[in-house]
């Protein structure tokens, strides 16, 4: 009888968790859904039920939005800056994230408290500083080469988001390195392999996972990122995706081409759901084998 109770019980909590998440699949769904219709839909059309079905395919508010809205340059903003910042947290974020992770040296402990601390700072609170400091190095700049060179400049953007996001990201590959079993490590020891290869080659390809989970992550935060980015670049030929999405809705309100602005949402969306569906099975596995012991 406790058996039969106990199997009913779980039937019960499945069958809300299950309808949980297809609530929770519905919410997320239907907006990015309607988005998606409403881009191809001509303006004509909004003022009808916004819930009705497209009367056609109408391609021609992407190609508004590319050329005429100028979504196309800054999406090239938005790549070069995101793939900047995520090769910089690569190449920086890794190696800590290796050695603090499996040795103990004299100021490690300094070293983990240290971006430990990281984690709790709100990048979005201290951008006016962080402002008001390159806006003071373009000041210095001006008197020795005649120009500025901190502010408007994409490089410098990507630098800041790859500091922003060092903290959480060494803090997350710590976890995984320190799950790795040692005896891979010694094995490479014993072949010949110095400290810096054994990273690259064996280590390396097992956190695989992990590295793959950490990118996604960062890349959803780059390329959605906003505030930082219209402080810093205010420029409007240097404006990444999000500022320009935001300047074309702000835009569209009074032209009232609801067509264009949808379709340029879409192309905010595209890269990060294809990017996503791609790396999905690994970013699962990031996510689940980090918390497992070797």
């Amino acid at each position: 009888m406790n058996t039969d109770h106990q199997h009913s019980s779980n039937r019960f909590y499945k069958f809300i968790i299950y309808i949980l998440l297809i609530a929770l699949a519905i919410i997320i769904i239907v907006p990015v859904g309607w988005a998606f219709l409403a881009s191809i839909k001509q303006d004509a059309e909004f003022y009808g039920s916004p819930w009705a079905l497209p009367e056609g395919i109408h391609l021609q508010n992407f190609t508004d939005a590319w050329q005429k809205a100028k979504m196309g340059s800054y999406m090239l903003n938005s790549v070069i800056t995101t793939a900047i910042a995520l090769s910089l947290l690569l190449v920086i974020a890794l190696p800590a994230a290796y050695v603090l992770a499996r040795y103990k040296f004299k100021g490690s402990t300094f070293w983990n408290m240290l971006f430990m601390a990281g984690l709790f700072i709100n990048i979005n609170y201290i951008v006016v500083p962080i402002f008001l400091m390159l806006n003071n190095g373009d000041k210095s700049m001006r008197s020795i080469l005649g120009q500025p060179i901190f502010l408007n400049n994409l490089f410098i953007l990507a630098l800041v988001y790859a500091a922003m996001a060092l903290p959480f990201t060494i803090y997350l590959l710590s976890g995984y390195f320190k799950t790795l079993p040692k005896e891979y490590e010694e094995a490479a020891s014993v072949d010949g392999a110095g400290y810096f290869r054994t990273m690259v080659q064996v280590i390396m390809p097992m956190a695989k996972p992990s590295i793959v989970t950490v990118i996604l992550f960062n890349f959803l935060s780059f390329w959605n990122e906003y505030i930082i980015s219209m402080t810093l670049l205010t420029k409007p030929g240097l404006r990444t995706l999000p500022v320009g999405l935001m300047n074309l809705m702000a835009a569209q309100k009074s032209a009232v081409q609801y067509g264009q602005m949808y379709a340029g949402l879409v192309l905010v969306m595209l890269p990060t759901l294809l990017l996503y569906i791609l790396v999905q099975k690994k970013l699962t596995q990031g996510m689940t084998m980090g918390g497992l012991k070797g």
